[in-house]
């Protein structure tokens, strides 16, 4: 049963990147391109359609010495049960694309979700986004979600 029946859905942006290589820096703009595409687990739309994430709420240092980029996203409902599958699915996308190392927090958007903390910690803990691609049934919802658009 959908949790959010009658999501609202906004127009895409029409960029295109490709994926970081060795050497290149990253900006908030590129993240943004990696990501938005991501189809929602629950709805036939993109992650940039239903606003679940934003190039304002991307932010990116990248310097010769260190990486960092910081995420904020936001589900379609403050209840949404699906948001830590959402989380993994930025996580996943980004390990795929991004090549140079790069330490990478996502986060719930503050007050955007009922459960925001508990969902945070599981999608920046190291051993619980590993135990969750191990998982099949989830590994193929990922792996769903990252489908290219045709």
């Amino acid at each position: 049963q959908a949790i959010n029946t009658n999501p609202t859905v906004y127009p895409e942006k029409n960029i295109s990147l490709s994926a970081a290589t060795i050497g290149d820096e990253i900006d908030a703009i590129e993240v943004y391109d990696m990501i938005r595409d991501i189809r929602d687990p629950e709805h036939p739309y993109t992650l940039e359609q239903l606003r679940v994430v934003s190039e304002d709420d991307i932010v990116v240092n990248d310097t010769d010495d260190t990486c960092f980029i910081k995420i904020l996203f936001t589900p379609t409902v403050s209840h949404c049960s699906l948001a830590n599958l959402i989380g993994l699915c930025i996580r996943e996308r980004l390990a795929r694309y991004i090549v140079k190392p790069c330490k990478i927090d996502i986060y719930v958007t503050p007050g955007s979700h009922d459960t925001e903390e508990q969902i945070n910690k599981q999608i920046n803990d190291k051993e619980r986004i590993q135990a969750a691609l191990e998982n099949q049934y989830l590994s193929e919802m990922v792996e769903s979600c990252l489908q290219e658009p045709e």
